[in-house]
């Protein structure tokens, strides 16, 4: 019966209304002044819609700048969980799949097929949103990175940690260095000396993929092995290093001298020393007034956010990349703290599965892997990749061999120093964005990113075997 009486109420109501709104607009033009009504275009209010008008309709908004972000962000999801879950089943980290994801929607692969619907989905013109919404992505992830490298470890950390972490950067920048000169002439942009291009081909060859590494020790088991807590340390303090030497190459191309270069290491330099301390103990305090109830949850959130967001904007107003300011924001955040716990199931989610495939496809958009054309080119890459491997996997392996390691865990740790992953394409981004890498140059070096990082896993099931 209520329902009876609820039903003929609603009914009412509308039938009521409706034929109120209806009777308005209908007595509406009797009641207007004449000289006051607006005059449409008979060809506008006569128009009568064409064939094909309601579909010309749609490809218009179709051309949009959101409908087009977003059935990009569709495709660009689909695609890198797809190949992510299924590089994942053979043991390799999802990373990998996720990459390979992206030069397949590239030019390399899906332009070259399907020319038209590339050009739909990815015009250039559309690539500038992309973009910045990778950036937002990369530069989340550079603070979850920060937050999960517990610097107390790259402080405690065994001499022997910080021998073999630092032989495996000497080692293969040395070598990227030396190679340098086979390839400036070759595939240098017009806009970069030899010095920058050699410095930057060498903190290339570098860099290790601290996030994956430490996920495949997870993977593995042996977070609480001695092998396990070695490596750690070793990544950890290859990554801090690292990044280090990139932030002052990029003071010094950005710059565009040595003086000039050294001012701006020096303002990092005193930006790092207020976040380690002031900025620090400042983030200890609204905690611990949240512990209290002084403040809020959200005015917690919002501070840290804040704090992070004006890291990365004041480490790019200087001139070295806001993902060093969201990295060191990351840093400071109290370990094992209910803050950080709170800031990752906040923002992982998000920042893994929407906004890094994102910068994944970005960079398989700017990836052409059909380079490889000719007996040249094919030489240049495989000696990349061995200069690569020689540097960081031979190199790593040997300094720990001598120090007193087993070979079993001497070539462990040389398998998982060559890690590069996701670390490695920031770098190369920022070379390309620099305008210190070519396409040529970009694209071998992504490919021997993949590969190496696809290395590590058999080199470590191989390695075990023959342990």
């Amino acid at each position: 019966m209520r329902f009876a009486k609820q039903s003929a109420f609603y009914v009412g109501l509308i039938v009521f209304f409706g034929g109120l709104i209806f009777y308005l607009l209908h007595i509406g033009p009797n009641h207007i002044n004449p000289d006051q009504v607006r005059h449409i275009k008979p060809e506008i209010k006569n128009a009568i819609p064409e064939p094909g008008f309601f579909n010309g309709i749609i490809i218009s908004n179709f051309k949009e700048a959101l409908p087009r972000l977003l059935l990009q962000i569709i495709v660009i999801i689909a695609a890198t969980q797809f190949l992510g879950s299924i590089f994942k089943r053979f043991g390799q980290p999802p990373v990998i799949g996720e990459t390979v994801a992206g030069i397949i929607l590239g030019p390399s692969l899906f332009g070259l097929l399907f020319p038209s619907s590339f050009e739909f989905i990815f015009p250039a013109e559309s690539l500038a949103n992309l973009r910045f919404l990778s950036q937002i992505g990369l530069i989340l992830f550079m603070f979850i990175v920060g937050m999960e490298l517990d610097s107390r470890l790259v402080r405690k950390q065994a001499f022997e940690a910080v021998i073999i972490s630092h032989a495996s950067i000497l080692i293969p920048y040395t070598l990227g260095v030396s190679v340098s000169f086979f390839l400036y002439d070759k595939y240098a942009t017009g806009q970069t000396d030899f010095y920058s291009f050699a410095l930057f081909m060498g903190i290339a060859m570098s860099i290790t993929a601290f996030p994956v590494l430490a996920r495949i020790i997870r993977d593995r088991k042996l977070t609480d092995t001695k092998l396990g807590i070695l490596a750690i340390s070793c990544a950890a303090s290859d990554d801090v290093s690292a990044w280090c030497i990139l932030a002052i190459l990029i003071a010094y191309v950005n710059s565009g001298s040595g003086l000039n270069g050294l001012i701006v290491v020096g303002m990092v330099l005193l930006y790092v020393l207020v976040m380690l301390i002031p900025v620090r103990i400042f983030l200890t305090k609204i905690q611990s007034y949240h512990e209290t109830g002084a403040i809020g949850y959200n005015v917690l959130m919002s501070v840290v956010f804040i704090l992070l967001l004006c890291s990365a904007y004041c480490t790019e107003v200087i001139g070295i990349h806001a993902l060093f300011g969201a990295f060191l924001a990351g840093i400071i955040i109290p370990k094992n703290s209910f803050l950080e716990k709170q800031i990752v199931s906040r923002i992982s989610d998000l920042t893994m599965v929407m906004f890094l495939p994102l910068f994944f496809v970005y960079t398989g958009l700017r990836t052409n892997a059909g380079i490889l054309t000719t007996g040249g080119l094919w030489f240049s890459f495989l000696l990349i990749l061995f200069i690569a491997v020689a540097g960081k996997f031979a190199g790593s392996a040997l300094v720990a061999r001598v120090l007193g390691q087993t070979w079993k865990d001497s070539l462990s740790i040389g398998a998982l120093m060559n890690t590069r992953g996701l670390m490695e394409l920031i770098v190369l981004n920022i070379g390309y964005d620099m305008g210190i890498l070519s396409t040529e140059i970009f694209s071998m070096m992504v490919l021997m990113a993949l590969l190496t990082t696809m290395m590590t896993s058999p080199l470590l099931n191989w390695i075990g075997k023959k342990g």
